[in-house]
């Protein structure tokens, strides 16, 4: 048996909260050129007012496969999560062609405000089983890490940088509609 959502074209108006068991907030980066490295942050809120999302992580929450590289991650080299524990975006929605939308925004790393579009599916809604209202957004941008202030690199033995500048976010938030 197989259940699907259909997917919308609209972006839902209303309250809507992310269900944080439901949704997840991560990142992406290449690193010696050779493979995707992986992080996630587990303390997070995203909500949706009118079409206008905001969201904020905690970075003490991230967790990567290794102690030591998250100690690092949460280092001034990186994300300085003692001076900056959060990281934040807002925007507001702009519809593309079927489910496909985009959020036009801003996000703010380690202090530093910069411009970004947020662009996904919409899918939903969908009635869960306790009677609640559902929408799904999976959401992704791409920034330059460097223009955050995370500088942080190493040489490589052919010269090239270990650590790739352009770093993927990724939000799949489960939304659920507040009364």
């Amino acid at each position: 048996m197989s259940i699907t959502a259909q997917q919308s074209t609209a972006v839902p108006t209303g309250s809507w909260n992310a269900d944080r068991v439901h949704s997840s907030v991560s990142f992406e980066v290449t690193y010696m050129g050779l493979q995707i490295f992986r992080g996630e942050v587990k303390d997070f809120d995203a909500s949706l007012v009118d079409r206008e999302l905001s969201g904020s992580a905690r970075i003490a929450s991230l967790v990567t496969k290794d102690e030591n590289l998250q100690a690092h991650l949460l280092s001034p080299e990186f994300f300085d999560a003692e001076r900056f524990p959060e990281v934040g975006f807002s925007g507001t929605a702009v519809e593309t062609a079927g489910p496909e939308v985009a959020f036009e925004g801003e996000i703010t790393i380690k202090g530093i405000t910069r411009p970004a579009t947020l662009t996904g599916v919409v899918v939903g809604p969908v009635e869960d089983p306790y009677g609640n209202e559902r929408y799904s957004l999976q959401l992704d941008t791409t920034i330059d890490r460097t223009e955050f202030g995370i500088l942080w690199n190493a040489e490589m033995p052919n010269g090239t940088k270990a650590l790739a500048d352009d770093v993927t976010l990724r939000a799949e938030l489960s939304l659920v509609k507040q009364a």
